[in-house]
């Protein structure tokens, strides 16, 4: 891609000497840790990467981390590092493992603050609902513990959380956690069997769940699934209900169903939590693969990894400060959830949203920035580019002085959803993109709060993560799409996948295309800055004519012609036995619009011109609906599997998987 020369935003000088990556630079130097030659962000993360051990023990001291170990208090471990020369999945024969013998409690660090500023806010459809101090938050959490204590939850037993996102569900997790027991969480947009795929893999002791919530203004009661869920997990020994759309929900379809409430009622007198504190890799969190491909793999993420890369990424690349809100738009089902709570260990308010992000109006989150004087606002994609194509005006509505930075992720963020949010959001705001996932509960790329931002582009590889981009023979490559990789290992890649036991699946999933090389199936390039761009999934990338090229290049062209609300593209196979294949696009039009042959010729033509020839598509579709996963994201992979007779193996991880029907036996990729 060409890439801008101009910046489309920079920080001012005395934003760059306020900023806390640039204080920690330069304590880094005045140590003589650094030399003085690591004079920017990028110079920085060079320096990282080739001294892990050097930079994670830095992180840890400015972090503030508390722990027990052989060491001193400034640095209570055994080694940094041990094993670190190779990637691999981390166990004591192969893998790299961190901060040996040295032993902390993740929850205590977020429940450090206990003062009367606020903790949380929340908020759903209906406005403002619930705040919470730090003292009372920790109050809460203590009083839930000692119920889980009660119920019989110790180190490693799971705890789940079927639940909206609400205060409840960083309450739950935190007292889980402080006890040693790992969190695991879905959305109630999840379906009976997407839950049991999951939570019945772990077998969990405990499960918090809500009565229903509110989207998109319609009431959904969750009670009727909620039995199923039950009579399907014969390891739990409490369930416990949030009374949310109910006051007094009716449990007595669930024998033994206790509400919350009457939980925290029960156990008020405990005040002041208590931390067991477990080894660095001791699990915290089982997140989830989408499952489109089969039964979700398991991920189990380890305390002081996910601890130390979210203190990095939201201190050092977010900036973000004690006195500050942040908010992220995000279920209790997605991983940006658990690294939105992460920012309690900042001393930084949290703001939750439960409900539709454009209902009842389509600048509610706008609304709520203003009102909670949010400084940092995550989203998705496709968030932006619906309010550009609704002429959403944030600016011209509301007063948003207090915001400082405005996150993206769940894809990859276009060059017109740039201007667009220096045109009608905030003029002065840095516009970070940002990517990583699940599988790493954190990024590989994300901002600079020191350096500018140009259109189309992710600001600055992760400190610490020795991010790269490799062709097809396995060698970096520059000016040009490949395969994202991570060469070198890092605190927070899973410390093992659940029934997993001799790491095939872990290795299989990520280190068996470029051995001893972490592969994370993302299509990105390098730029002239560098910075990062993400076209796409490399899995769904499209080869026609033998050129290889990323999906997000033709969405971000199709999808700023006013008429197309939203695209897919896939490559469509003429044949069993044939090589040949066509691109085919599918479009979502405006209601009461076509498609014609002159807005064919449109797409066509905008293709063509703002792309290359080998993206425009040979056929163009029109369907009613595009199936997404529950986290947002299109499925390119389950349309093509459609589209070429084949079964779609997890239909249930969709948020709407009868839209895949839209895709079988049309006529218009017959011939």
């Amino acid at each position: 891609m060409s890439a801008d020369v101009t910046p489309i935003w920079s920080p001012s000088a005395e934003a760059v000497a306020r900023a806390q990556l640039t204080r920690f630079r330069l304590d880094l130097q005045a140590r003589g840790v650094i030399d003085a030659s690591v004079t920017d962000a990028h110079a920085l993360q060079r320096w990282s990467v080739t001294h892990p051990a050097a930079f994670w023990a830095e992180v840890w001291r400015a972090a503030a981390i508390m722990a027990d170990g052989p060491g001193p208090s400034s640095s209570p471990w055994r080694d940094v590092l041990v094993g670190g020369e190779r990637m691999a999945p981390p166990d004591a024969a192969r893998g790299p493992r961190w901060f040996t013998d040295t032993r902390l409690n993740f929850a205590e660090h977020l429940l450090r603050r206990r003062d009367a500023g606020t903790a949380i806010v929340s908020w759903n459809e209906q406005g403002a609902q619930q705040r919470l101090s730090f003292a009372e938050l920790a109050a809460q959490v203590a009083a839930t513990a000692a119920a889980l204590v009660a119920a019989g939850v110790g180190p490693g037993d799971r705890v789940v959380g079927y639940l909206p996102n609400l205060p409840q569900a960083v309450i739950a997790m935190l007292a889980a956690t402080s006890l040693g027991a790992v969190w695991s969480s879905c959305s109630p947009d999840f379906g009976t069997k997407g839950v049991l795929d999951r939570f019945g893999q772990i077998a969990p002791k405990v499960l918090i769940a809500a009565d229903g919530y509110w989207y998109a203004g319609k009431q959904i009661d969750c009670l009727t699934r909620l039995g199923e869920i039950v009579a399907s997990l014969p390891s739990l020994a409490a369930v416990w209900v949030v009374p949310y759309v109910s006051a007094t929900p009716a449990l007595g379809a669930l024998p033994g169903a206790v509400a919350f409430t009457d939980v925290l009622a029960q156990y008020a007198a405990h005040r002041e939590p208590a931390f067991t504190r477990l080894p660095f890799d001791h699990p915290l969190y089982i997140m989830y693969s989408s499952g489109t491909t089969g039964l979700p793999k398991c991920m189990v993420h380890g305390a002081g990894g996910t601890l130390l890369q979210h203190w990095k990424e939201l201190a050092l690349h977010t900036d973000l400060g004690p006195d500050d809100a942040i908010f992220y738009f995000t279920t209790c089902g997605w991983m940006m959830w658990n690294w939105l709570v992460s920012a309690l260990a900042i001393g930084s308010t949290i703001v939750l949203y439960d409900g539709a992000p454009l209902a009842p109006s389509a600048d509610i989150l706008w609304r709520m920035a203003a009102v909670e004087r949010i400084a940092v606002f995550g989203t998705s994609a496709k968030y932006l580019s619906v309010l550009e194509k609704e002429g959403v005006q944030p600016r011209a509505s509301f007063d948003l002085s207090s915001l400082r930075a405005i996150l993206s992720t769940g894809s990859p963020l276009a060059a017109h959803s740039y201007d667009f949010v220096y045109a009608q959001i905030k003029s002065d705001v840095r516009l970070a993109s940002i990517s990583g996932g699940t599988d790493i509960v954190s990024c590989f790329a994300l901002g600079d709060p020191t350096g500018p931002v140009y259109r189309g582009e992710l600001q600055l590889r992760g400190l610490g993560m020795a991010v790269d981009v490799f062709g097809d023979d396995g060698r970096p490559v520059r000016g040009t799409p490949g395969e994202l990789v991570c060469t070198r290992p890092f605190p927070s890649m899973p410390v093992a996948f659940w029934n997993d036991p001799d790491g095939a699946l872990y290795r299989a999933a990520y280190f068996e295309h470029f051995p001893g090389v972490w592969r994370h199936g993302d299509w990105a390039e390098v730029t002239a800055h560098d910075g990062l761009v993400i076209h796409g999934r490399s899995d769904a990338t499209l080869n026609p004519g033998g050129v290889r090229i990323g999906t997000a290049e033709i969405y971000r062209q199709v999808e700023q012609i006013p008429a197309i609300l939203e695209s897919l593209v896939i490559e469509q196979r003429l044949g069993v036995d044939s090589d040949d294949s066509r691109v085919v696009l599918f479009v979502r039009l405006r209601e009461g619009t076509h498609l014609t042959d002159e807005l064919q010729r449109s797409i066509r033509q905008r293709i063509r011109e703002y792309a290359s020839p080998h993206h425009v598509p040979k056929v163009i579709v029109a369907v009613a609906d595009i199936p997404r996963t529950i986290s947002g994201k299109i499925t390119e992979l389950a349309v093509r599997d459609v589209v070429h007779g084949r079964p779609v193996r997890n239909a249930d991880a969709l948020a709407n998987p009868a839209a895949l029907a839209l895709f079988a036996d049309l006529p218009e990729l017959r011939s």
